[in-house]
C-alpha cells in the first residue's frame, strides 16, 4: 500500500500555516480565528503538541553530522510510536473543523511554506512506522534521504549505499509494522505571501504563547524600546534631508503602551511594519 501525503493531517504544516494566517489577518486588520485555534490546540502537553514537537525537532535540525542526524531521526520515530493514535486522529479532526469554520480550506492550505518538502517527508515517514501494511523500501528511502539531507545540509549517501541501509533497517522490523508511501511531489506554492522576518515570526509566537494581556504588553513594550533605540542610532547615519525627517517622525510613533491601554491589532500591525523599516535600513547600511 502507498500512503499519500495529507496536508490536512500534517501537524507541522498546519502549525506553520496557522502562524502565517495570523500575520495575514493582522496586516489585513481583520479578526484572526487562527490565534485562538493555535492557543487551543498547540499549548499544554496534549497529543497534538507532542507530535508537533517531533516535527519541530526534525524540521529545525541543521548542520548535523550524518550519524547524529540518523540517530535523531531514529529517536523521533520511536517517540512518535508512543503517541495515542486514536486520540491524535480525533484532535486533528476537530482542529480541521475549526479551521474550516474560520477560513476557506483551499486558500488556507494554498499558502507557501518554505520547508514544505521536509514536513511532507516527516509525515510520510511517521505514518509509515504507524501503518500495519507491508512497506516498499524505496518509498521509505525517499523520505529518509530527504530528512537526512535537510538535517545535514549535504548528500548523505550514494543511492546504492542508502538502499542497502534502508533494507538493513527494514530487516529488523516486524512485517506488520511496514508500509509504503509514494515519492513526494512538490506542491505549487502561492507566491502572494512572502516569508516573514525573524522578528516578525517571534512576535507571532509571543502572541500565541503569552496567555495574558499583561505578558504580551510587556513583550511589546520591550520590543518598542529596542526598536526605538536601534532606529535612533541608525538616524545618526542618515544625511539631513527628507528621509531623515521622515524617520524622526516615525520614531516618535514608537511609544510604549500605558498600563491601562488595551493591546489591539493596530499595535501589532505597527510593530510588524517597524520590523520591515528596520530591515530596510539595515540593508542600506
Amino acid at each position: 500500500m502507498r500512503i499519500k501525503h495529507s496536508k490536512y493531517k500534517n501537524t507541522g504544516l498546519i502549525y506553520e500555516l496557522l502562524v502565517k494566517q495570523v500575520t495575514s489577518d493582522l496586516i489585513a486588520r481583520q479578526e484572526s480565528p487562527a490565534i485562538s485555534i493555535l492557543r487551543k490546540y498547540f499549548s499544554g502537553n496534549g497529543v497534538l503538541v507532542q507530535e508537533h514537537r517531533l516535527y519541530k525537532t526534525l524540521s529545525e535540525a541543521t548542520n548535523l553530522s550524518t550519524s547524529k542526524a540518523d540517530s535523531l531521526l531514529s529517536e523521533v520515530r520511536k517517540l512518535a510510536g508512543k503517541i495515542n493514535l486514536q486520540e491524535l486522529k480525533d484532535v486533528k479532526y476537530r482542529l480541521i473543523s475549526e479551521i474550516r469554520q474560520g477560513y476557506d480550506l483551499e486558500q488556507f492550505f494554498g499558502t507557501t511554506v518554505s520547508n514544505y518538502r521536509t514536513f511532507a517527508a516527516i509525515y510520510c515517514l511517521l505514518e509509515a512506522d504507524r501503518s500495519q501494511d507491508v512497506v516498499e523500501p524505496e518509498s521509505i528511502l525517499s523520505n529518509k534521504v530527504t530528512l537526512l539531507e535537510s538535517m545535514t545540509g549535504k548528500l548523505v549517501l550514494e543511492p546504492e549505499d542508502m538502499t542497502k541501509e534502508v533494507l538493513r533497517e527494514f530487516s529488523t522490523y516486524d512485517r506488520d509494522l511496514r508500509l509504503a508511501t509514494f515519492k513526494i511531489l512538490l506542491e505549487r506554492f502561492n507566491e502572494e505571501f512572502k516569508d516573514l522576518l525573524p522578528e516578525q515570526k517571534n512576535l507571532l509566537k509571543q502572541i500565541i504563547s503569552l496567555g495574558s494581556t499583561r505578558g504580551l504588553k510587556g513583550y511589546l513594550n520591550e520590543e518598542i524600546s529596542r526598536l526605538k533605540s536601534t532606529l535612533t542610532e541608525m538616524l545618526t547615519r542618515i544625511p539631513k534631508g527628507i528621509e531623515r525627517i521622515k524617520l524622526q517622525e516615525a520614531i516618535k510613533m514608537l511609544e510604549p503602551l500605558e498600563n491601562s491601554e488595551k493591546v489591539t491589532d493596530a499595535h501589532l500591525v505597527k510593530l510588524l511594519q517597524f520590523y520591515d523599516l528596520q530591515n530596510e535600513l539595515l540593508n542600506l547600511s
